[in-house]
């Protein structure tokens, strides 16, 4: 066997093992072996190109190349092809950072994505990992919270509070015990960035939650992550340990007398649970249930202390704000969003994955230089952004920068960053139902108007499209009526925002409800 082994990479993303990622890493190792070939397998975090999944990557002098999709059988010829120093083979698609998907992002929270060992600390010290941590344990607290503030980094979990705000306010509260908790109940549809963080950079998370409990007096953190990711409470639990024997966490963090411990609790497969307060009583071993506000959980939180909860891009993202300092990442977006987000395709998209990019970006962009369109070759007709509450936007929306501000103004919502794409063969009024259907389900109970309301507009729905044509313009009135009782009476976003799928779906695609002369009123 030749003396330096070749790295070779295979993605060990729960995306890349559906598709069959250990088969193939196996039958590379039988072969290598077979062959006297001498081999790292490196199971790597995913680059994010799923349509290209598994995506297997070899180290060259000139970088790394990447082959894909890979399947168990294709193995052998790459070998033959001598795929494991570059050679050229059908499925070769060049170095890895010139693929153009790649190529054209901005990549700041998702920079080691898929070039390391999600559980090598080695490795992701090698690359800036921890470089921020150490920053933050030389400045004064305060200053730590004033980088984050400085940043204009704000939740990237949907509701887009500035992220400094809330640690500003956990930092200035008296008690004894403080909490930062990590919302990883990652339920939208078409939404996997946390996931995928969780699994292929997770000591970025780990991270960003230390830095968040040394700034703000916190010293114990909780993970909550939805029983859905088992790959992703394995690698956390697993970089928790490691973290914690190499002193990154534990009562003494890198020496410098303050402590911070970091646990992973699993969620129970309930939606609503990621409301920050729903989540906060799962935590405690109750039903998830809403609170009401205020108190607000960063003065009352987990078991009635102060605490920092922010979501799992928001806590990754503070690493490379003090590595590189607060002007850098704001120096990134438009108006008052700053910095990237992930963004993430799905639906009947030709090209499903993970796009980061600078608030600016339009969806048009997103669709068709970097989705290529819908799967089916058919023309996009509706795009919900944002999760199953997000708006449908339709095509004259499509231009408008992925701005906050500006999307709020249209009534649509930038969410979490996932974006489900659906074909001209889509009935919005199905998917409208759909939305009420799903909050009637998930909905915690609580309050009336998310409750009821979400049932009656089922009923609603039903009778717009299939009742009598005269009864139409009275039941889209009621319609429009019940959404404006959610949307204004629900105690959590869970009833507050089902009204927007359904209402954009009905002002943009009302010949999908059967209306021949429909109030475009807006929503």
């Amino acid at each position: 066997m030749s003396s330096t082994p070749i790295k070779i990479y295979v993605p060990r993303d729960s995306a890349a093992l559906a598709l069959g990622a250990d088969e193939v890493a196996a039958v590379i190792a039988l072969q290598a072996r077979q062959r006297g070939i001498s081999i790292e397998l490196v199971r790597n975090g995913s680059r994010g190109l799923f349509w290209l999944e598994p995506l297997v990557e070899v180290a060259t002098p000139l970088g790394r190349v990447a082959y894909g999709p890979v399947q168990p059988q294709d193995v052998e010829s790459l070998f033959e092809a001598r795929f494991h120093m570059g050679g050229a083979h059908a499925l070769c698609l060049g170095q890895t950072d010139k693929i153009a998907f790649l190529q054209k992002q901005e990549r700041l929270t998702f920079a080691r994505m898929g070039m390391t060992d999600p559980l090598s600390l080695a490795d992701y010290q090698a690359h800036e990992g921890y470089a921020g941590l150490r920053q933050a344990l030389g400045l004064p607290p305060g200053e730590v919270v004033q980088q984050v503030l400085d940043s204009g980094l704000r939740g990237r979990g949907g509701a887009a509070f500035p992220a400094g705000i809330k640690w500003k306010t956990v930092a200035a509260a008296q008690a004894e015990q403080k909490y930062v908790v990590c919302n990883a109940d990652e339920g939208d549809s078409g939404a996997y960035s946390d996931r995928m963080t969780m699994e292929g950079d997770p000591y970025m998370l780990i991270e960003g939650m230390t830095i968040a409990g040394i700034s703000t007096g916190a010293t114990r953190g909780v993970i909550y992550v939805r029983s859905e990711y088992p790959h992703a409470i394995a690698t956390l639990k697993e970089a928790i340990r490691n973290a914690t024997h190499a002193g990154f966490l534990g009562g003494n963090v890198l020496g410098s007398g303050r402590a911070f411990h970091l646990e992973v609790r699993k969620g129970a497969g309930s939606y609503v649970c990621g409301e920050e307060t729903a989540m906060l009583e799962s935590i405690e071993g109750r039903r998830g249930v809403v609170r009401a506000k205020p108190p607000i959980p960063a003065l009352k939180g987990l078991f009635g202390q102060p605490t920092v909860i922010n979501n799992v891009i928001t806590f990754a993202s503070v690493p490379i704000i003090l590595a590189r300092g607060a002007a850098f990442y704001a120096n990134y977006g438009v108006g008052r969003s700053k910095g990237t987000l992930p963004i993430q395709l799905a639906g009947n998209i030709k090209y499903g994955g993970l796009v980061e990019k600078a608030f600016g970006v339009t969806l048009r962009e997103l669709l068709y230089d970097y989705g290529g369109g819908t799967a089916s070759g058919r023309p996009i007709k509706a795009v919900q952004v944002g999760g199953p509450l997000g708006a449908y936007v339709p095509e004259a929306q499509w231009d408008l920068p992925l701005d906050y501000e500006a999307w709020t103004a249209v009534g649509a919502t930038v969410g979490h960053g996932g974006i489900v794409v659906h074909d001209d063969t889509a009935d919005m009024s199905k998917l409208a139902r759909y939305a009420m259907e799903f909050c009637a389900i998930e909905s915690c109970g609580k309050c009336t108007p998310c409750r009821i309301g979400s049932t009656r507009g089922v009923e609603v729905i039903d009778h717009i499209t299939g009742g009598d044509t005269q009864q139409k313009p009275q039941q889209v009135k009621l319609l429009r009526d019940l959404c404006d009782t959610m949307v204004n009476g629900s105690l959590c976003a869970m009833g507050g925002m089902t009204p927007f799928p359904v209402l954009s779906a009905l002002n943009h695609y009302p010949q999908d409800f059967g209306l021949a002369n429909p109030d475009r009123k807006a929503a």
